[in-house]
């Protein structure tokens, strides 16, 4: 499983990413079961970080009982960057003027292709 285990989650990076699930709030919101979703996280389909002593999902990544479309594709893009799972909520969740607004909130407004760009210019 890829959840962050050896990085603490700093406060900016914890309120940046707003409204936090667990894991089984996460399989109840795609109407999957727990090990499904953890079958997502090693897939690195879906991230979550540990947080109040547990496995913890943005809420954000889960938008109408669906992962939000794209950011399977930025997960990996981010780690062949280099970021760690708290770099990558970092980056998900800082406002960018040029998209506008942050990554996240693009990709769940289905604006992928401007967040992978980006994320991809990062790599390189």
């Amino acid at each position: 499983m890829h959840a962050t285990v050896d990085s603490a989650l700093d406060p900016r990076t914890d309120a940046l990413a707003g409204e936090w699930i667990t894991l089984r709030e996460a399989a109840e919101r795609l109407g999957i079961k727990i090990n499904r979703t953890k079958q997502l996280l090693s897939e690195r389909r879906l991230l979550a970080v540990r947080r109040e002593g547990g496995l913890m999902v943005p809420a954000a990544f889960i938008k109408d009982g669906q992962v939000i479309k794209g950011l399977s594709g930025t997960l990996t893009l981010l780690s062949d960057a280099g970021f760690d799972d708290v770099e990558t909520l970092r980056w998900l969740f800082t406002p960018d003027d040029t998209l506008p607004g942050t990554p996240v909130d693009a990709l769940s407004e289905n604006r992928g292709t401007e967040v992978r760009r980006r994320a991809q210019a990062m790599a390189f």
